[in-house]
């Protein structure tokens, strides 16, 4: 499922969100709180956000900057500048194609019919409606 802005879904577990205290007790303190605050499988909501993420590291981004400079100037340089940016191009593809194939990180910013926000939350715990 492609989880996209605006889009209806429902919880597809219970989430244990963390132990509630109330206001100006310190929430370190061990023994301290009124319980914990949980959410129930089912609860709908909306997708207000979504991010994406798979972390570059600076040979990705190295990459990223000399094939996009070899394919918009490639063809305009001499011979010999070309062959060079071709090979460090080609020593950076094996770190390109690991990045690639990294799992995408995807999570969401959903705002429950309850009033609730749950924020950075993956993006597998919801089925769209």
């Amino acid at each position: 499922m492609t989880l996209k802005e605006g889009l209806r879904v429902r919880l597809a577990a219970d989430l244990r969100l963390g132990r509630v205290v109330p206001a100006g007790e310190d929430p370190a303190e061990e023994g301290g709180g009124a319980g914990f605050l949980a959410l129930a499988a089912g609860v709908e909501g909306t997708v207000e956000r979504v991010d994406e993420d798979r972390p570059q590291s600076h040979e990705v981004r190295e990459y990223e900057r000399l094939k996009s400079l070899l394919d918009d100037f490639g063809h305009q340089m001499p011979p010999g500048s070309r062959r060079q940016l071709e090979e460090q191009v080609g020593s950076l593809e094996p770190a390109w194609t690991a990045h690639r194939e990294r799992v995408l990180r995807l999570t969401v910013r959903v705002r429950f019919d309850n009033g609730f926000v749950l924020d950075d939350a993956p993006g597998d715990l919801f089925t769209a409606l």
